[in-house]
């Protein structure tokens, strides 16, 4: 008996030396634990390499392997809509990581039987099923708007097509970039895989430098101005309108390209053909703050817009203007709007006054040179609707004019208008005429019978006081209110 267990426990040595000898493979599930953490396991990575990896945490414990206070890959939250749940309910599956795949493209051991077959590619590199590509990384949250089906992939050498096979990309497009120094493809991803999930399985080929969403980039335009002076004046933005009503403007020449203006301007006419046109801003935004389109709303869109060009440099003289409003006035317009000042002239006040008698309502700027300025003309003349400046707050323009010939008050300081270099923040009384203009135009277009002595009165009667009691030299009767003035009696 004793010989036999002699016998017995020396087989049993001999085949423990024999399992010894070789490799023991770890048996783990945890899927955080990294390839070297899974060789040093596996004892297949020196010792000194494991020794180096062994951390321990604030305690002077090493967390275990499937320790969470090491492992645990937490993801944001955005990580939710890359992956949506699919039709059936639960979690849908991540493409399954081959093993056999080296994140450092080395090459791949032999090949386990019942594995999935590997072809070569041209270049000896391998060509593996979407679905069986290791995620060198764990998948990527992307921030923010890209395209969902593209990724941008620099490349260092001529492996752009190779890669494409490999990981089931089609190459979309690719250029040697200046800046980058390098080859930019954009790979599209054919089967549907997130975004997210490709760059990770990328993050596996070395022949990949770096790995992008194809991110989507916004100009900084505003979708939409609206402009303060809606609110200020009371005209709601979403229903002002002036179509149809025809409207002259005297000002510099305009920037015919501006979206602002498209499809506003009915007709144009120059008064100075001979002098070349090289400012376009101040025309630009007084058109535009009067019927603007599009992002830049103006204050009755709809209204047709008849435009005279006669002022250059800031600059006009008396025989251009007379003739610009003798064109106005040959167009049946229903309001002329004159953004400028000058001294009295008697030939400007007899024209002002035939225009009036012809039922065109006359509105101007009151000035911008100061409370001690003289009175501005034509604002001042009889039948014209003098206007000053306001900000947001109400606040009167410091450099206004002051007399008892302003009429009516209107957002004027620091408004966002159209200009001949796209827009700008304008100020002035010139815009708070155009401001004037545009709401009246909108009590034209509710009611085209209404006369020029009606609305005169109707912009009196219900102008918000703002200064001392009653009509003064500062605010003049006070700031427009277009909403009281529609329900005035006719």
């Amino acid at each position: 008996m004793a010989a036999r267990a002699v016998i017995g426990f020396a087989a049993l040595l001999v085949a423990a030396m024999t399992l010894a000898a070789a490799p023991a493979l770890a048996q783990t599930n945890d899927p955080n634990l990294t390839q070297t953490e899974i060789d040093c396991l596996n004892r297949a990575t020196a010792a000194a390499d494991c020794i180096e990896d062994d951390t321990r945490d604030g305690s002077g414990e090493k967390p275990g392997a499937g320790s969470a206070a090491t492992n645990a890959v937490v993801l944001p939250a955005l990580i939710v809509d890359l992956f949506p749940n699919p039709v059936g309910g639960g979690q849908a599956p991540l493409p399954t990581p081959d093993p056999r795949r080296n994140p450092a493209g080395r090459a791949l051991p032999p090949q386990a039987a019942g594995a999935p077959a590997i072809q070569a590619a041209a270049t000896g590199g391998p060509i593996v099923s979407p679905s069986d590509l290791v995620a060198a990384e764990p998948p990527r949250a992307v921030i923010g708007d890209f395209v969902p089906d593209e990724v941008l992939v620099t490349v260092d050498g001529d492996a752009v097509q190779q890669i494409a096979a490999s990981f089931g990309l089609e190459v979309r497009s690719q250029r040697q970039s200046l800046l980058l120094g390098t080859t930019l493809v954009r790979f599209g991803i054919p089967d549907g895989r997130p975004v997210g999930v490709v760059l990770a399985q990328l993050a596996a080929d070395g022949r990949t430098m770096r790995r992008e969403p194809n991110h989507i980039y916004s100009l900084q335009q505003a979708a939409s101005i609206v402009n303060y002076a809606f609110e200020r004046i009371a005209l709601d933005s979403k229903a002002a309108s002036g179509e149809n009503v025809r409207v002259a403007v005297i000002d510099t020449a305009i920037d015919d390209a501006n979206p602002a203006l498209s499809g506003v301007i009915v007709d144009q006419f120059d008064a100075m053909p001979d002098v070349p046109i090289e400012a376009r801003d101040h025309g630009t935004s007084i058109d535009g703050l009067i019927a603007g389109v599009g992002a830049l709303k103006g204050m009755a869109p709809g209204a047709k817009i008849y435009h005279a060009r006669a002022f250059e440099g800031g600059k006009s003289t008396m025989d251009i203007i007379l003739s610009a409003l003798d064109w106005a006035a040959s167009q049946d317009v229903r309001i002329i709007n004159m953004s400028f000042v000058g001294p009295k002239n008697d030939l400007l006040g007899i024209a002002c006054r035939n225009a009036r008698a012809l039922g065109i309502v006359l509105v101007a700027a009151a000035g911008n040179n100061g409370p001690k300025a003289p009175y501005g003309y034509p604002a001042a003349f009889d039948g014209v609707i003098a206007v000053t400046a306001t900000d947001a707050k109400d606040g009167l323009m410091q450099q206004a004019n002051r007399g008892a010939y302003v009429f009516l008050s209107a957002p004027g300081v620091e408004m966002v208008a159209p200009s001949g270099a796209g827009s700008d923040v304008v100020t002035g009384t010139s815009f708070a005429a155009a401001i004037v203009t545009g709401a009246i135009a909108n009590l034209l277009h509710a009611a085209p019978d209404r006369s020029a002595d009606w609305v005169e009165k109707a912009l009196a009667g219900t102008a918000k006081d703002l200064g001392p009691k009653g009509r003064d030299n500062d605010f003049g009767y006070g700031l427009l209110d277009t909403k009281a003035a529609a329900a005035a009696k006719e």
